[in-house]
């Protein structure tokens, strides 16, 4: 009888199974990272370099006057006004002027530009119109307000409703242009009608967009205002800069760049509060 040569086989082991690791995830670009100690170290860098250039005198007080003096002036014009009207007064004509025009280039735009999106005939006949006039400053149809118009306060708020309304309006038909044609099929196979299919999917899904298009037409009202109070004006802020500018009073000049400055960035944080609350879901899909 033969001999049976064993062979042992050896046998693998199972492996030892790891513990699954969590992997953090990372936003994307600055998403869930605050800026705000960025902006706060910007603000007191350019606060300390105006200062330090006044301080050492590299700069004439004719051209760059100290932050020391532009806050005298600033108590100064509280107390005493400026040019026959308070300060209050001043800032009121100026809000007064940027609000209406808001009001009237939202109430105007935003329906246009949803009618743009939806029908060819609108974007067809409006677009042209809308097209060649917005790149134009707006200081080239200044004279024609004037003309049009007279130097009444209907000129300053047409000439700032005319700078708001078209980003406002072609914002909002960019809202609607931008909208998956899946998100409407999918309405309209659940049965939606033309009334909730508007009200539930066009006009969430573009509000985003027009409401970035208020901000910006917000900006460019600004902008726009002190050449809009130099038609015949005895009130604003804008008003207020240039009648400065005239006498060489820089310091002045910076206190009403200063309060414009200071209004735009409440309005800018008045929209990011509204943003918050009408279209939470933006920037988190």
């Amino acid at each position: 009888m033969s001999d049976i040569a064993r062979v042992r086989v050896p046998v693998p082991q199972a492996e030892t199974a790891e513990a699954p690791r969590l992997v953090r995830m990372h936003g994307f670009g600055t998403e869930g990272r605050s800026t705000r100690a960025i902006s706060i170290g910007t603000a007191a860098a350019i606060l300390s370099a105006w200062w330090l250039i006044s301080r050492l005198g590299l700069v004439s007080p004719l051209f760059l006057p100290s932050p020391d003096e532009v806050w005298s002036q600033i108590l100064l014009i509280a107390h005493d006004g400026y040019a026959g009207a308070s300060l209050w007064e001043h800032v009121s004509a100026s809000l007064t002027r940027i609000v209406s025009a808001a009001v009237i280039a939202t109430s105007i735009g935003v329906p246009l530009g949803l009618l743009m999106g939806l029908n060819r005939w609108a974007k067809g006949v409006f677009d042209v119109p809308i097209e060649f006039y917005w790149p134009l400053p707006p200081l080239a149809y200044l004279p024609l307000m004037i003309i049009w118009l007279g130097i009444g306060e209907t000129s300053k708020i047409a000439l700032l409703v005319l700078a708001m309304f078209a980003p406002i309006c072609l914002s909002a038909q960019a809202g609607v242009r931008s909208l998956p044609i899946e998100r409407v099929n999918g309405a309209l196979t659940l049965g939606a009608t033309r009334r909730q299919l508007f009200l539930d999917v066009v006009l969430p899904s573009a509000l985003p967009e027009i409401l970035t298009g208020i901000r910006i037409a917000l900006g460019v009202g600004w902008s726009t205002l002190v050449a809009a109070e130099l038609i015949a004006s005895t009130r604003g802020i804008g008003f207020m800069i240039m009648s400065a500018a005239q006498f060489l009073a820089t310091d002045v000049v910076f206190v009403g760049i200063g309060i414009i400055a200071a209004l735009a960035f409440g309005f800018t944080l008045l929209m990011r509060l509204a943003e918050r609350r009408l279209v939470p879901w933006r920037g988190k899909s």
